[in-house]
This record gives C-alpha cells, structure tokens and sequence, in this order.
C-alpha cells in the first residue's frame, strides 16, 4: 500500500469521528517536548481527540512529554486546526517515513499550513534559555548522507521527485509572527524572539561539546531531534511551513578540560566530575523550560494564526 493510500485511509478514520465543523482544518500545529499545552488553546466546543494508537498507520510516540494524541478543534473561536499533542522521532526507531506520516495525513484532511514547534538546544551564544528562534532554514545532515524521508520511488499524489528546499520556510508567515510577538509581549518581557538556523540530529544523545562547536561553525543556531524530516515532506506536499524552537538548554560548545592540565592535578574526583558535568542537558530540564515558556509560545502561535488567517 503506497503512502497515498495509507494516508487517505487515516483520513477516512478520522473524519468519520469529526463533527462537520471539523473535518476540514486549515491549519495543522505540531507540539514539541513541553509544549503540550497548544491544545488547551483549542475552543472547548467543538472539539475531538483521537489517540495515536486507534489512528490507523498512525506512528505512537514513546517519549515523556508528548501525549501521543490528535486533537481537533478552532483556534481563536473560528480557525479549524488540528493538533499533535507530541511526535513520533527517528530515534524511537520509526523509520523517516513513520516519522513524516501524519504530514502526509494532514495534507489529505485539506490543511493548507502546518506550524512545528520543538524544544532545542541553543548554539548561538545570545540565546538564553526560555527564548524563542523562528526557524528560517536548516542543516539536514543526516539527509545530506542519504537517510531522508523521500528516499526511495517518489509518490507523485503528493509531489515532484526533486522538491526545492530553499524557499522551505515561509517569509509571510514569518512576517506575521514577527508582527504578532509585537501584539502579545510587553516591556516586562523577558524573553527573546529570533530567526535562525535549525540543525538536526538523529539523537538520542544529546551532542558533545565539538559537535556543538562544528555545529555552530556550519552556521547552525539551534540544534534538536525532530522537525526537519516534517518540513521537508510537508514542502514536498506543498504545505506552507512555520516553525519555531523554544530554547530548553545551553549547548556546550567550550573544549572538555585536558586530563594533563596543571590546575587539575590536585583536584579530587568529585571536583573533575563537577567540571563535565556543568552545562550538561537532561530531557527533565527541556520539559521544565518547556513549561516555564509554555504561555508565551501559545500565545505567539495563536496569536501569529489569527492574524494570518484573519488577512486571507
């Protein structure tokens, strides 16, 4: 069974679940590590969940901090939207294609714009945590090397065999939540909205201090798990694409200590341990960063899609 067929036979499940209102969303908004709460946006009238689990083909997410579960319903009182409450991963063992399925099910449901969100690593050093980098190109490594979600025959139901990328990340979009940051912030505000650049890795570790250093070198701002290998199906589908990354953690970029340096020579065990592991990052700290931001980035998106759609 092709993609296309797979796809459509998801569709089917879930609209035979939906409420008229519903079953043509015009956006879709998938929700990174601790951002959950963008489906508690969603209007409490109409309003429709479905578990990944009863979604036929549908990939089910094993990790702490994604729900694993579809949620339909309008956004601003009037924008029908469906929402992926967590996301599958490549590091959990689905293969690229099971990671990128639901893009292909929210372009068969009629979604015209998909908005990611994630949580991230910060490589560029005016990023603090709790800070919010509008994406606005990537580093796709692993498919530079040939694990990329349209390898293999191309499903011409969906796009061309050679999709460009260079126009992946929508300018308007990107001037809308510009404008809307404006709207929802205030001078009390401590966070930062940034564009930049998004690196990819496979995971699941999280990267050591020279591959943060290469990293940043190439030109990369951020770095995550996730996101990429959904943008570049989504433009193969011809979906617009916003994405944003909350800052959850510092990337270490500074040279690990040399076990031969004359400072370190008295130091107790306990003291060398301490010194590798300052700055080190733990899903526990993504998930509470996550929550702390949680508001703003709700807000934000909301506030970015009324605007957009309010326009068209």
């Amino acid at each position: 069974m092709s993609s296309f067929d797979r796809a459509n036979e998801a569709v089917s499940f879930l609209t035979n679940g939906l409420p008229e209102g519903l079953r043509k969303p015009q956006v879709a908004i998938v929700c990174g590590s601790g951002l959950g709460g963008l489906a508690e946006t969603v209007q409490s009238e109409p309003r429709a969940e479905f578990d990944y689990a009863s979604i036929p083909h549908f990939p089910r997410s094993t990790v702490a901090g994604h729900a694993g579960k579809l949620v339909f319903g309008l956004l601003g009182q009037k924008i029908p939207a469906v929402l992926m409450v967590g996301r599958a991963h490549f590091y959990e063992g689905h293969s690229m294609e099971q990671v990128t399925f639901p893009i292909r099910v929210f372009k068969q449901l009629g979604v015209d714009t998909v908005v990611l969100t994630n949580a991230a690593g910060g490589l560029n050093s005016d990023y603090s945590v709790g800070d919010i980098t509008l994406l606005n190109d990537h580093l796709f490594l692993a498919g530079l090397a040939g694990t990329h979600p349209l390898r293999g025959p191309n499903d011409e139901d969906f796009g061309v065999r050679f999709p460009p990328l260079s126009d992946a990340y929508d300018l308007e979009l990107r001037r809308h939540v510009h404008r809307a940051w404006k709207e929802i912030t205030t001078p009390q505000t401590n966070r930062k909205l940034h564009e930049g650049v998004y690196a990819f890795v496979g995971g699941p570790t999280y990267e050591t201090r020279a591959e943060s250093r290469m990293l940043r070198m190439m030109g990369a701002d951020v770095v995550g798990m996730s996101t990429v290998p959904e943008i570049v199906v989504a433009r193969h589908c011809g979906l617009r694409v916003l994405a944003m990354s909350l800052v959850t953690n510092n990337a270490v970029l500074a040279p690990v200590p040399r076990g031969d340096e004359e400072l370190l020579q008295d130091k107790a065990a306990g003291e060398l341990s301490a010194l590798l592991e300052e700055g080190k990052a733990g899903h526990e700290e993504v998930l509470e960063a996550g929550r702390a931001a949680a508001v703003d980035m709700q807000k934000l998106v909301v506030q970015t899609l009324v605007n957009v759609f309010g326009s068209a």
